[in-house]
């Protein structure tokens, strides 16, 4: 039995949802996102929440219970307060710049990486040594962060590398003489 998809989703001010043929979608200040719904759960919109069952007692059905309601969650939240995450980039001489539709970045390859910015996410550079990647849907803005750190993880020995400014990273001991 699901624990997650038990709990009803509270729809605050501003956000409208409306399900249509099967599709769920969310309207807030910040843009819009549409869900397609599976035809294993039922979906209710009723005081202000939406509700998730499932239609019958098979695995499927239990298990798409609770993903259906965290992803409706994540649409509310992504279309009424947006999603951000902050990466940052150590090392001698990166560094990282917007260039039109475009982001820069100097990670001490032989090139810059340049990496196109898809619609719907918006990349900005604070600083050059740190990036700020926002947008409505949370698996893009996930996603997208984690191709730009793909280009140069951090590595254990110096650090160097580009990080999310939550990760802690595990320190190696170097060679010894």
């Amino acid at each position: 039995m699901s624990r997650v998809g038990k709990y009803p989703v509270d729809i605050p001010a501003g956000v409208t949802i409306a399900v249509v043929d099967g599709i769920l979608t969310a309207k807030g200040k910040l843009g819009e996102l549409t869900l397609p719904i599976t035809d294993k759960v039922e979906t209710t919109i009723a005081d202000g929440k939406v509700s998730v069952k499932p239609r019958s007692n098979e695995a499927q059905a239990r298990m798409m219970w609770g993903t259906t309601r965290a992803n409706i969650a994540n649409m509310i939240k992504g279309v009424s307060t947006g999603y951000a995450k902050t990466m940052e980039i150590q090392g001698t001489g990166y560094r990282a710049s917007i260039q039109g539709a475009n982001l820069v970045i100097n990670l001490g390859f032989s090139h810059d990486v340049v990496f196109p910015v898809p619609a719907g996410i918006k990349i900005t550079t604070p600083r050059p040594t740190a990036i700020t990647v926002e947008g409505v849907d949370k698996r893009l803005v996930g996603q997208v962060a984690a191709e730009i750190r793909g280009y140069r993880p951090p590595e254990p020995y110096k650090g160097k590398g580009v990080r999310y400014d939550t990760e802690t990273i595990r320190r190696k001991e170097g060679k010894k003489k």
